[in-house]
């Protein structure tokens, strides 16, 4: 059996763009040619990859394993060419990060990079920190920016900023020192998934009587807008209240136990791309300095 780098290429974007249709358009070729490429690859490694239905392709269980050695023998041949060549990272990295650390951290870290690398096509995509987690894991994306480091597994983590978590209420909420002191508020979150909205959760189980009522938004330009209409109270990285306007607010200390957050970069174990590892090394000297 032998297998093109091309073949491999394809049979990626097809994985990746979710269907044979967008891979044709972001490969710049026809969709006859790509299905074509898909049944050679189907017949030289003698099995299904993916299961047809109607419009839809769904990756089999070989096609799972197939992309995993597509994954690291695509990421090898572009490590050898720009090892040969010398030239700089190229392509299209992936990453995922939490709202609030692309908004209060990653402008200048992104705009570096781009100056050092200006091949390498950043996607940036945001969710809460399982979402992230979970499509680092699965391939979706090559790295990402969490809120919690990822035990046992196959990703690897490096520590980043050091984040201080404060609970935030309208203006004129009485002080708020412990869990019973919100015993009648709403609690203003992300979606579950959101370790945030979990660190707030935790320290309010404490009390005798904990919040049970969450109002769930998507942005933190909303929950800050609705907090600061007495909606209820949120918990929320001071980084990220230096980046918006927020009058009619009151913020409350917690315990350092709850408070502080160390935001880490997570990515796949021996997965790492010449632009990850550039990124990578990127980080690695400014963590002090952006604590």
């Amino acid at each position: 059996m032998e297998l093109e780098l091309a073949d491999l290429r394809i049979f990626k974007a097809v994985v990746d763009e979710g269907g044979v249709l967008k891979a044709a358009r972001k490969l710049h070729r026809v969709q006859s040619s790509v299905s074509a490429r898909i049944r050679q690859l189907e017949a030289s490694v003698g099995t299904q990859l993916f299961y047809r239905d109607k419009q839809r392709l769904l990756i089999t269980p070989s096609g799972e394993m197939l992309l995993a050695y597509a994954d690291k023998l695509l990421q090898l041949s572009e490590e050898a060419r720009s090892a040969v060549s010398g030239a700089l990272p190229s392509g299209t990295l992936k990453l995922g990060a939490l709202e609030s650390t692309a908004a209060s951290r990653l402008a200048p870290i992104l705009a570096a990079y781009h100056r050092a690398y200006p091949e390498v096509g950043v996607e940036l995509v945001t969710g809460t920190n399982d979402t992230l987690t979970a499509a680092v894991a699965q391939r979706q994306l090559d790295a990402a920016f969490v809120a919690e480091t990822p035990e046992g597994g196959n990703l690897c983590s490096m520590a980043l900023f050091d984040e201080k978590l404060v609970i935030i209420s309208a203006a004129g909420h009485p002080r708020i020192t412990r869990p019973e002191d919100v015993k009648d508020e709403s609690l203003v979150a992300f979606p579950n998934g959101c370790a945030y909205r979990r660190a707030l959760e935790r320290w309010i189980g404490h009390g005798r009587k904990p919040v049970v009522r969450v109002l769930e938004l998507a942005s933190y330009h909303a929950i800050v807008a609705c907090v600061a209409a007495g909606a209820g109270v949120a918990l929320v990285p001071e980084s990220v209240l230096g980046t918006m306007q927020h009058q009619g607010l009151a913020r409350h200390r917690l315990p350092d136990a709850h408070a502080r957050i160390v935001t880490p970069l997570i990515w796949r174990r021996d997965e790492s791309s010449a632009a990850l590892s550039a990124l990578r090394e990127q980080l690695r000297g400014p963590r002090a300095a952006a604590a």
